[in-house]
């Protein structure tokens, strides 16, 4: 090979690499610091699998059948140090629910959401010892014998125009479960639905988020039964016992041959004063990744809302974590208010995410006052990306389930876009025996930080398992909407070894099943059951309520409103996620089915205006309309 020819190929591919070194850089967009103003890039969605709808696969006696992750997470860099901001600032301009939507872009989708790999920065490149020289890189560019130069990865550009300040985007490296929707269950050939109690709510705060800031969400984003549990149902408490069951069923808005049912369940009401002590360890990412407003200072407010409810007998610790991890503060008396708030007030972000070690330090401080007569939890507060750190997922998904037969459950608390791990957050928490929410506003940071985490602390039951037994001459066809990821094997139902749901004290959980009737029956729609343990207890008990046909109603109308709320919400977001059972089903009609059930509830009317934006960015497609 002469000398020019050389010459010419090393040229060559000095500028293949430089293009492959740039070209990532001049079409990634720039990190949202800025908290949740930013306005993010049209999105990406998913392929949701089709299954047959007419018969049982099995699967659902498989536990937890899952599709491939929906999004890939997006590597991240060091950020700067936690801006000196008042996160308070988020309760007044959060959410600005008077947006004009109409007209929004309908988006396109596309096979599977993939973040675009962020360019190589110049010390990936240099190594330890400093840039290599021309040669070199051409040389680490150059193919082996016989391969031709690989083609760059290109990104899919967004379908609109965006201003230079919208270049923002917060769905990619965003990370989500990808469940397979419940299909279509013969019940001459399966009779038996089985699923745990979920009480969570991330997935409905992480959509609603996407959706304020002019985006569908990821389907894979959207879990059905975190949306509907969003909101609360007035369910009469039990007479005695831990819980009580709702029944009621009703035709279907969407198909005149189908009717829904609703099992609601509704614990015990624990007033503040009557709980046992409770003794919390919160444990705090301080990673680079937590820098903007909506991470690491959301977190020290949210958690000061909570110290504000907590008793006089709690007991508050703070664990920290990022490249180490720092015990900063040791138990104290939630009375302590002025030592708690500076702990926190000097709390900074820098460094990586050691996720593991600081999961274990702290469980070693919540196990010490683990008893019969203390609650004791951990609080994790994170954006869940965990990129360092010598103790492994699964070690420490391990750890955790150690932990729980020691009496410490986990509640995760998300935070932030960009690069939420949602599917490690709500794998801790199930394994934690205990809750998964998101926040991404002062306001939000109320909800869950002063009703639902210290309102709840007291589990009341454990390994809480539902089990529908439809009638065979009466139903001739059931699907559960939802609960993709709480499913259990209907013949694990009684074995108590088998970790299901945690309800907390004043929890309600409700389901809903869409049914197909057979034509004339007169006999009782189904039977369902509860089986649970006793916050301390090996053995369940199990209770059975019957679905009788005195609760099926003659019209949707006569269902209660609590019915009809509940069923707009779960349509919604069986629509929103793409399932095809809901092919064809009317945005539409679930908002005007959410209006007439709203009766004044905040959180509610919320709800009918994210529908009402979730029709403008659909479209006149299918999904929507």
């Amino acid at each position: 090979m002469s000398q020019t020819f050389l010459k010419r190929r090393l040229t060559q591919w000095g500028s293949a690499l430089l293009v492959a070194c740039t070209l990532p850089a001049c079409m990634s967009s720039k990190p949202a610091t800025e908290g949740v103003s930013a306005a993010p890039q049209a999105d990406y969605k998913p392929r949701v699998t089709n299954r047959d709808d007419a018969t049982h696969d099995g699967a659902k006696d498989e536990r937890r059948e899952k599709a491939p992750t929906g999004t890939v997470a997006q590597a991240t860099t060091a950020q700067p140090k936690t801006p000196k901001v008042d996160p308070r600032a988020f309760a007044e301009a959060e959410h600005d629910e008077s947006a004009a939507v109409e007209g929004a872009p309908m988006q396109e989708p596309s096979a599977v959401m993939v973040a675009a790999p962020p360019p190589p920065s110049p010390a990936t490149l240099a190594g330890a010892g400093g840039a290599p020289p021309p040669m070199e890189l051409a040389k680490r560019a150059a193919p082996g014998p016989g391969k031709s130069m690989p083609s760059l990865p290109m990104r899919k550009p967004a379908q609109d125009k965006l201003a230079p300040a919208d270049a923002d985007t917060t769905h990619q490296g965003n990370t989500f479960e990808n469940w397979k929707p419940n299909a279509f269950t013969e019940t001459a050939k399966d009779s038996l639905s089985t699923f745990a109690a979920d009480v969570d709510t991330a997935s409905y705060t992480v959509a609603r988020r996407y959706l304020q800031q002019g985006n569908l969400p990821p389907t894979s984003a959207v879990r059905v039964e975190e949306f509907v549990n969003y909101f609360k149902y007035r369910y009469a408490p039990p007479e005695k016992g831990a819980f009580t069951v709702h029944l009621e069923a009703a035709p279907s808005p969407f198909d005149a041959k189908r009717h829904f049912v609703r099992v609601g369940v509704q614990g015990k009401v624990v007033s503040r004063s009557q709980r046992k002590p409770a003794h919390l360890v919160f444990l705090i990412d301080t990673s680079g990744s937590m820098a903007s407003q909506d991470k690491l200072p959301l977190a020290k407010e949210a958690i000061k809302i909570a110290v504000k409810n907590l008793n006089e007998n709690d007991t508050v610790a703070i664990v920290t974590y990022a490249g180490s991890t720092r015990d900063v503060l040791s138990p104290t008396p939630a009375t302590d208010v002025k030592r708690i708030h500076a702990a926190l007030d000097g709390l900074e972000s820098g460094g990586g995410t050691a996720m593991g070690s600081g999961m274990e330090m702290a469980y070693k401080h919540a196990v010490k006052k683990a008893s019969g007569q203390v609650i004791s939890r951990v609080v994790v507060l994170t954006d869940g990306d965990a990129n360092i750190g010598s103790v492994s997922p699964e070690s420490m998904l391990e750890s955790i389930r150690k932990y729980v037969a020691e009496g410490v459950t986990l509640t995760t608390v998300g935070f932030g876009m960009g690069n939420y791990r949602d599917d490690m957050m709500e794998k801790l928490a199930d394994k934690g025996n205990g809750n998964s929410f998101y926040v991404d506003s002062y306001k939000e940071a109320k909800k869950v930080f002063e009703t639902q985490l210290t309102g709840t602390l007291e589990v009341i039951a454990k390994d809480v398992k539902l089990q529908v037994e439809f009638n065979p001459a009466a139903v001739s066809r059931y699907r559960l909407v939802g609960y993709e990821n709480r499913d259990v094997a209907d013949k694990d139902f009684r074995d108590d070894k088998v970790d299901a749901g945690e309800i907390g004290a004043g929890h309600n959980v409700t389901a809903l099943y869409e049914v197909e009737l057979v034509k004339g029956a007169t006999e009782s729609l189904a039977t369902v059951r509860v089986r649970a343990k006793a916050p301390n207890g090996t053995e369940a008990s199990e209770q059975a309520f019957p679905l009788e046909r005195s609760l099926l109603r003659d019209s949707l109308e006569a269902a209660s409103p609590d019915f009809r709320f509940a069923l707009a919400v779960a349509a919604t977001a069986d629509v929103l996620r793409g399932n095809p059972a809901a092919e064809g089903w009317s945005l539409a009609t679930a908002q005007k089915l959410a209006e007439g059930a709203v009766g004044g509830d905040a959180d509610r009317a919320e709800f009918v205006r994210l529908v009402t934006q979730a029709r403008a960015l659909s479209g006149a497609s299918a999904r929507g309309r």
